[in-house]
């Protein structure tokens, strides 16, 4: 009777040692695709965000710890967006790079974008410059687009990019998407919504279709 109880022991701890090794690979892969996620959800937050107006921020995310850099324009969204992030789900720590934009050094590129939106308002219809005006006080800068594609991403995540790992840049509303995706789908999705996003001028691909690290 001891043999047969010492060898039920010793398959049970058998068993129990394969299936931590088979959760740890498997928490380890969770861990690499929610990076991606991570970042796509914080973008998705600061679209909405007045205080962030002016703002061009980018997010790096690794094994959950959060890096931001890019440009704020006052302290005050710089505290917002670290807010933002520390509040997140799955965010386990905030390191802040961010800078404070020099006053002013935005606002030829500003006014040049405000007479291109006036332009595209006289051709586009009613319903799309109603659209455009619905952003809750941001404007339509290379930071909110950055963000807004985001945003967008997000709603596809579950069925399109949930395997992937893009990084956007906008300059003057010119788009460079990097980075990879799971599928030539993913592919495809990803620049027509970047296409599709109020402010775009034009999109360069650089997206590799491959398994994300």
């Amino acid at each position: 009777m001891s043999k047969v109880r010492l060898s039920f022991g010793i398959l049970a701890l058998t068993l129990l040692t394969l299936g931590f090794g088979a959760d740890s690979a498997t928490a380890g892969q969770a861990t690499a695709i929610k990076d991606g996620w991570l970042v796509t959800k914080l973008h998705s937050l600061f679209v909405p965000e007045d205080a962030l107006s002016g703002s061009n921020i980018d997010v790096d995310v690794k094994a959950g710890m959060v890096t931001l850099q890019g440009t704020v324009p006052n302290q005050a969204a710089r505290a917002r967006a670290l807010a933002i992030a520390k509040g997140a789900d799955g965010v386990k720590g905030v390191t802040d790079q961010m800078r404070l934009a020099p006053v002013g050094a935005d606002m030829g590129d500003g006014a040049a974008r405000s007479a291109d939106r006036a332009a595209v308002k006289a051709d586009k219809a009613a319903d799309k410059t109603a659209a455009a005006t619905k952003k809750t006080g941001r404007a339509a800068d290379d930071g909110w687009i950055k963000s807004k594609i985001y945003a967008q991403f997000m709603g596809d995540w579950n069925t399109v990019f949930d395997d992937s790992n893009i990084d956007v840049d906008v300059n003057k509303g010119v788009v460079t998407l990097s980075g990879t995706v799971k599928s030539a789908a993913a592919k495809a999705k990803a620049v027509s919504t970047a296409k599709a996003t109020d402010g775009v001028k034009s999109v360069k691909d650089m997206l590799k279709v491959g398994a994300t690290n």
